[in-house]
């Protein structure tokens, strides 16, 4: 199963890569300017990548496309200038954990309070809704059920139109912000469930077709086009899909997934 975005090794070093099996050139654009433009090598299953050296975490970038639009990355893991900015990189790894060991426990032993996190405080962030865990734990609850939070456009949203699978949403407090919510949470002993969505893709701000063939007509739905499971080249964003529920459990320690 390939992994595809953008991977701090350390030193400087940050490896690039992306799958789009139909576009011809794709060029690695930092915007910080410290590398310029640097051409991407194709492989034969339509992989682009590039290891860059002089990067930092936090540096940002975009995908050239045929030396013509600048685009995010499909699997970009932060987009703080929101859907139409720069994709920025994430050094998982800088993170350290204080609470090694996530919280386990059987689904019909859970409370679970459902939590919106751009309504739940004032504020409308992780931070926000993390200071109002004391008041979960009062109500007995011992789960929650945070709605999806991958970048969506705007700044307070349902949830269920995000456009970056990867991306922690910005307006929330991005990366960072859900780490130290979900450490939190597990200090107080409370399990964290994520709501994904893999069965659709918002519209605005959707760059993800012209890289990758990842709808199909096959199937229709009330939210618009179906995501292309079983149809051609359905192996690379099946490996996509999967490939992120496994991120919310390697780098942010989520319990549980909540399939939309």
């Amino acid at each position: 199963m390939r992994k595809t975005g953008a991977f701090y090794k350390g030193g400087g070093r940050c490896l690039f890569e992306v799958w789009a099996p139909s576009v011809e050139r794709i060029s690695l654009n930092m915007v910080s300017e410290k590398q310029g433009i640097l051409p991407m090598r194709k492989d034969r299953e339509g992989y682009f990548s590039v290891t860059a050296e002089g990067i930092s975490p936090g540096d940002r970038y975009f995908y050239r496309l045929n030396g013509k639009v600048d685009r995010p990355d499909p699997a970009s893991n932060f987009q703080p200038e929101g859907v139409f900015g720069p994709s920025s990189i994430v050094d998982h790894a800088a993170f350290k954990w204080k609470m090694s060991e996530r919280v386990s426990l059987p689904p019909e032993e859970m409370i679970i309070y459902e939590l919106h996190v751009g309504t739940f405080s004032p504020e409308g962030t992780f931070d926000g809704a993390a200071a109002k865990l004391p008041y979960l734990t009062e109500l007995g609850i011992n789960a929650v059920e945070i709605m999806p939070v991958a970048q969506f456009p705007g700044d307070r949203n349902w949830g269920y139109d995000g456009v970056y699978p990867f991306a922690v949403q910005n307006s929330y407090g991005g990366p960072e912000g859900l780490k130290e919510f979900v450490e939190k949470c597990h200090a107080l002993g409370i399990s964290v469930i994520l709501d994904v969505v893999y069965n659709h893709l918002g519209p605005e701000g959707n760059f993800l077709p012209e890289f990758m063939p990842c709808f199909t007509d096959r199937y229709t739905t009330p939210w618009g086009k179906a995501i292309n499971f079983d149809d051609s080249y359905s192996y690379a964003v099946r490996d996509f899909f999967i490939r992120n529920a496994l991120y919310w459990f390697e780098n942010y320690q989520i319990d549980a997934l909540r399939l939309d």
